[in-house]
């Protein structure tokens, strides 16, 4: 059974993103897997532009352990999206988003879903404690 539509409303900070003619699949509309690199830009975006964290350099790295969307309306290119992100379950050692995408123009979420980031050591790849800063800053999310 599919869950109840979100609406913008049940987010507060969201971030742009413009689809690409790659983004579009055979049927016409933007791929599933085009949602996933979507969530990942979003939250990755969020962490590096609050300096929580470095690709390149951090010491901690963050690896997604469980993602899902649910699919409410299509979209095709061009589009610009804009993606909905909050925290949900904050953990010892990793944290659920929840992310909606919407149409600039609409207060429905095409599509919602989840994604779950475990805090790791970037060498030994064991999990580590979210830091005080990540977990103050989701408070805000």
């Amino acid at each position: 059974m599919k869950p109840e539509r979100p609406i913008r409303s049940d987010w507060r900070h969201f971030s742009a993103i413009e689809t690409r003619w790659i983004d579009n699949d055979i049927y016409g509309h933007i791929n599933n897997v085009v949602y996933y690199a979507m969530f990942d830009t979003a939250v990755a975006d969020w962490l590096m532009s609050r300096g929580l964290f470095d690709p390149l350099t951090s010491q901690v790295i963050y690896l997604v352990v469980d993602s899902g969307c649910t699919y409410f309306e299509s979209v095709s290119h061009p589009a610009v999206l804009e993606i909905g992100l909050k925290a949900g379950r904050v953990g010892r050692t990793s944290v659920t988003y929840s992310i909606g995408v919407f149409r600039r123009e609409s207060n429905l979420a095409l599509a919602c879903g989840h994604f779950v980031h475990v805090a790791v050591d970037r060498g030994t790849k064991t999990p580590v404690p979210l830091s005080a800063e990540l977990q103050a800053a989701l408070l805000t999310l």
